[in-house]
């Protein structure tokens, strides 16, 4: 392992991305401290020490946004399953105004999908594009049956900018979709982010710590042309976000953008989120749903 470690270091140090079958090789190892080790060399070869994070406000697209959008939020995201695209195209409207110059995201691509019905994934994201739509809240890499399809539709639609994640497929077979993103990304050079861990948690088979953390190093190595990794605060906490930046994260997604802080200060979202990522050794970037840091 120290031979084999020391290579893909070397490798890693050289710029070089490491062959498909290092990685698969990498995912099925017990030592996770050599996998982290690699997986943060590539981390700060991209980012140093900075750590980005964005504050979002996430309101059903049913509901009144100018009451649910905090002066704070950078991205706005509607949520939910609006019936028609008729109803959707007014929803992100609405958004708009509402946001203003900050970024709009909605829904997911089996919505585009769903809206579609007798016309096609692009006319349908071309017409989001059109109401004011900046990116597609998550294209989830076991979601869309052509996965190339999707991206390349999402580009000529005039989307610049693609959130790839990772549904419910369990650990054993993300490996091969971590590798596809990365393989998508040299083609398209249109996916600013990845999540490795999955959105939909198994009441029954719960993921772990150790393996979560393992996955989001699998995801820098897998794809190293994708500039960001990111962890969900809102579904994983500051705990295992806190661990998962010294596996290779980058870049934490959905902090609350309430400044309230009944428990004191430190308790305040922006505080916490800050103090956090400063536990774990790295500067906290702010930025804005463009992954533009906020001055």
């Amino acid at each position: 392992m120290t031979v084999t470690f020391d290579r893909h270091m070397e490798r890693i140090a050289a710029g070089e991305r490491l062959a498909p079958a290092d990685v698969e090789a990498l995912a099925s190892t017990p030592d996770i401290l050599a996998l982290g080790m690699l997986a943060d060399a590539r981390r700060r070869q991209l980012h140093g020490a900075r750590t980005t994070f964005v504050r979002v406000a996430a309101c059903p697209f049913d509901t009144p946004l100018a009451e649910r959008v905090p002066p704070a939020a950078r991205e706005i995201r509607l949520t939910g399953s609006p019936e028609s695209l008729a109803v959707t195209l007014t929803a992100i409207e609405t958004a708009r105004s509402v946001a203003g110059e900050r970024t709009v995201t909605a829904f997911s691509w089996a919505d585009v999908e769903r809206l579609a019905g007798g016309s096609t994934p692009r006319a349908v994201l071309e017409s989001l594009r059109r109401a004011g739509l900046d990116a597609l809240g998550t294209l989830a890499l076991d979601g869309a049956a052509d996965l190339r399809r999707a991206v390349a539709d999402l580009q000529a639609a005039g989307f610049a900018h693609v959130r790839l994640s990772v549904s419910r497929s369990p650990a054993a077979d993300r490996t091969a979709l971590l590798l596809r993103a990365g393989e998508l990304q040299e083609e398209f050079g249109i996916i600013r982010a990845l999540d490795p861990l999955p959105a939909v948690l198994q009441a029954f088979r719960p993921t772990t710590g150790y393996e979560d953390v393992k996955m989001v190093a699998i995801a820098r190595l897998a794809a190293p042309a994708i500039s960001s990794i990111q962890v969900d605060w809102t579904r994983y906490g500051p705990k295992l976000a806190q661990v998962a930046l010294t596996f290779g994260a980058d870049d934490i997604y959905g902090v609350s953008a309430s400044e309230e802080a009944p428990e004191g200060r430190r308790r305040a979202p922006l505080e916490e989120i800050r103090r956090n990522i400063e536990a774990a050794g790295f500067e906290p970037v702010e930025r804005d749903g463009a992954f533009v840091p906020v001055a």
